[in-house]
């Protein structure tokens, strides 16, 4: 595992649409994933592209997170897909790629994923996360789902 350096907008490869996990990569890729990952306090999700690996392989885990209603605890996605979604919710989104920004986004409230590893039932925040990680996999970041980039975007509060 390594702590790997997080790629920010507008570098190309944040806009690419990765190509299937083979599983003799997945392993160090979702492993560098986590360890960078738990070094951004707050941080609970991150896909490969973000650190310049263009193969579909992401991680999330929001336990202990106030917003949490479902924790599925830590979840290795390869090759992840969305079988199933329900409902829909705007709500206040950031991530490491866009440091600076949040944005209010809508997404569905309810998912079901198939990965390699399994499948994974989620609601709410931890829905929200895993469908914020599979865009990231497909070229998407959350600026590409704001409806209305005067009204819904935000400069990042700096609490200092």
């Amino acid at each position: 595992m390594a702590l790997r350096e997080v790629l920010r907008y507008p570098d190309p490869a944040l806009k690419q649409v990765c190509a299937p996990a083979q599983a003799d990569g997945a392993d160090r890729i979702a492993g560098d994933l986590v360890e960078t990952m738990r070094s951004f306090e707050r941080c609970v999700g991150i896909a490969a592209p973000q650190v310049g690996e263009l193969t579909r392989v992401a991680v999330v885990d929001v336990r202990g997170h106030p917003k949490a209603e479902t924790d599925n605890g830590l979840l290795v996605l390869v090759n992840p897909r969305v079988v199933e979604s329900e409902g829909s919710e705007v709500a206040r989104e950031g991530c490491l790629s866009l440091p600076d920004l949040t944005a209010n986004v809508r997404r569905a409230t309810g998912v079901v994923v198939e990965h390699a590893g399994g499948r994974v039932e989620s609601r709410g925040f931890e829905a929200r996360c895993l469908l914020h990680e599979i865009d990231h996999l497909d070229g998407i970041l959350f600026l590409d789902r704001v409806e209305s980039l005067v009204d819904d975007l935000f400069r990042r509060r700096s609490y200092g």
